[in-house]
């Protein structure tokens, strides 16, 4: 199962992740600067939402996560379990446990996160299929990046919408995977360019 929390940085309930953090840090000053942070900002409603680009976000939001990553693991009991930011996936080999489990994890992320699962974006597929996860289709023994990264890669590319900074990012991104033509198309063009 692959799931996507919906507008997940801009969802965040400022409140609950004041209280998460006051359960791990003790000191009320340290709490007192990390509400200014936290509800310095606000992003359609206000009391939800991190402030975007504040290096804080990052830890903030896997501080929150880690609530229902400890749900996962300890209550649910789900062995195999991955997350990245607002992605996740489960895995087993069991179909209809998969499609048992989505209640209970959409029931907690809302009564205790006040997150919502993406109605679109529940998957139960097969390893042999792909898996679609983090811009990447992995399989058992390769990966291949998504078609919407590519061709939204080759496209910059092609109307010479980078930098020395944006192909770095590219080759940086297509090291993990078997991109040995793409990578060949972004030389190409940035020769062709200069």
């Amino acid at each position: 199962m692959k799931c996507d929390i919906k507008k997940f940085f801009a969802s965040i309930d400022q409140n609950i992740l004041l209280e998460i953090l006051k359960k791990y840090i003790p000191d009320d000053n340290i709490t007192c600067l990390l509400r200014e942070i936290i509800f310095s900002f606000y992003s359609v409603k206000y009391g939800t939402g991190l402030p975007l680009g504040n290096l804080t976000s990052q830890l903030f939001a896997n501080i929150y996560m880690n609530e229902f990553d400890q749900f996962v693991k300890h209550k649910l009991k789900i062995e195999y379990y991955i997350r990245y930011a607002d992605d996740f996936v489960i895995l087993s080999e069991n179909k209809k446990y998969l499609e048992n489990i989505i209640d209970p994890i959409r029931n907690f992320l809302w009564n205790e996160l006040k997150l919502t699962l993406h109605p679109d974006k529940i998957f139960i597929k097969t390893l042999s299929s792909g898996m679609d996860f983090l811009g990447w289709k992995h399989f058992f023994d390769h990966r291949i990046l998504r078609n919407t990264t590519r061709a939204r890669t080759i496209k910059n590319i092609q109307n010479n919408d980078y930098n020395f900074a944006t192909l770095n990012s590219y080759f940086g991104l297509l090291g993990h995977g078997n991109t040995h033509k793409i990578k060949n198309k972004i030389i190409n063009s940035a020769i062709n360019k200069n």
